[in-house]
């Protein structure tokens, strides 16, 4: 029963998903040739149909990945690919701790290499056709070493202990992974921003005194405190510009990319940096991370009753162990098979984001100048390649963020 309703819903999922992203490609396209009325005196027929190409090659790339993401599931699903690893590994290591580990490490490094040619076709020709490239090889691969070492160093303890929890302290264990879930997490968001982000990008302290004061005086009247800020060298990697905070507690931090502030005036700056701070007033951080914390309690305790079920395992191809652990085996299926069936509620966590971004811009609007954040709004759309024309349906469904039309009617209304 399991293998027909995966199989079913998987077929339904890439229909829906490839309707949607031909309707995106086709309304992107009908479009190109004309700049909407409401941006016609602020955004160049250049601008717009530059903005309409990058859109259009970065949906066919999506395309091509909806294709072979599908047949990578399948592939490791029904037919067998995950079972064949996992049996390959027990005749060469043995049951235990080391075969499981190294089950998780093959499937992540085999999915890390059929993935490549297309991470690096997005970087090093969509991105640079664009402009939008600023990465060479040399640090491409730097950052991929580092990454790689960083998962190795927190990903494997991380795994090691669920997998032992797993085994070790009876059918309750999932309520004791969540805990560790929920503190790896939270230990995260101290830690990130002065150990982990730094061996990525350079951090400097803001120079310019005039934004300096700006920014403080706002978040002193929005009553916030952040440990810095600081000015990122995302132009290193790429032309694309953004702002965020990062950390938690007292470790929060105030970031600018480099290209933002050369792309924005101060005001502008200020009304950007007063939209973040409307999600914190709103406290959309909190309620993620409480929505986050709360689904993945659901997904554990799923996960445990699962783990128990050989149906589980036979329906999505695999054949569990005789007489030795099934962890990885079940924590690896469920990775693959939940994304499956939630796929279909996706666009009420779209709305829910998009309704967050109205609560912030209304926010910055009261703390700064409406009339700031839509220009700043404006240029960044522009100078990121963000389409002004994208298909109603498939921003219902995807976007995280207003499409620019809707938000900046309704900003300045």
């Amino acid at each position: 029963m399991l293998t027909y309703a995966f199989a079913l819903t998987l077929l339904a999922v890439l229909i829906l998903k490839f309707w949607l992203s031909s309707r995106q490609i086709r309304h992107v396209a009908q479009h190109r040739e004309q700049v909407p009325t409401a941006f016609a005196e602020t955004i160049s027929l250049a601008a717009h149909q530059k903005a309409a190409d990058y859109t259009l090659a970065k949906a066919r790339l999506g395309l091509l990945e909806l294709a072979l993401g599908t047949a990578v599931l399948l592939g490791w699903t029904l037919l067998g690919g995950l079972s064949y690893l996992n049996q390959t590994l027990l005749d060469w290591l043995g049951s235990g701790m080391t075969q499981q580990l190294a089950l998780l490490a093959a499937f992540v490094l085999i999915n890390g290499l059929i993935d490549l040619p297309l991470t690096l076709y997005q970087t090093f020709v969509i991105e640079e056709r664009f402009g939008f490239n600023k990465m060479t090889i040399k640090l491409w691969l730097l950052d991929l070493l580092k990454s790689s070492l960083m998962g190795v160093a927190i990903g494997l303890p991380l795994a090691a202990l669920i997998l032992w929890l797993m085994g070790a302290v009876g059918v309750w264990w999932w309520l004791w992974a969540w805990g560790v879930w929920i503190g790896f997490n939270l230990l995260l968001l101290l830690i990130y921003p002065t150990f982990i982000a730094p061996l990525f990008n350079k951090f400097s302290a803001l120079e310019d005194e005039d934004l300096k004061a700006r920014v403080t005086a706002l978040m002193q009247r929005c009553g916030f405190a952040a440990k810095g800020l600081y000015v990122m060298d995302g132009s290193k990697r790429s032309a694309h510009g953004n702002a965020y905070f990062t950390g938690f507690g007292a470790s929060r931090r105030v970031v600018f990319y480099d290209t933002l502030l050369a792309k924005l005036s101060a005001p502008e700056v200020s009304a950007v940096l007063a939209h973040e701070l409307g999600h914190f007033r709103h406290k959309h951080v909190i309620k993620r991370i409480v929505l986050m914390f709360g689904l993945s309690l659901i997904g554990f305790a799923l996960l445990g009753w699962l783990a128990t079920q050989s149906w589980f395992y036979n329906g999505l191809g695999v054949q569990p162990n005789l007489g030795a652990p099934n962890d990885a085996l079940a924590l690896l299926l469920f990775m693959l098979a939940v994304p499956v069936f939630s796929f279909f509620i996706t666009p009420l966590f779209a709305q829910l984001s998009r309704q967050h971004e109205f609560q912030a811009d209304a926010y910055a609007a009261t703390k700064t100048s409406a009339t700031d954040l839509s220009t700043a709004l404006l240029k960044l759309y522009e100078d990121n390649a963000s389409t002004l024309t994208p298909d109603p349906v498939y921003v219902k469904f995807y976007y995280s963020h207003p499409a620019a039309s809707e938000r900046l009617a309704r900003l300045l209304a």
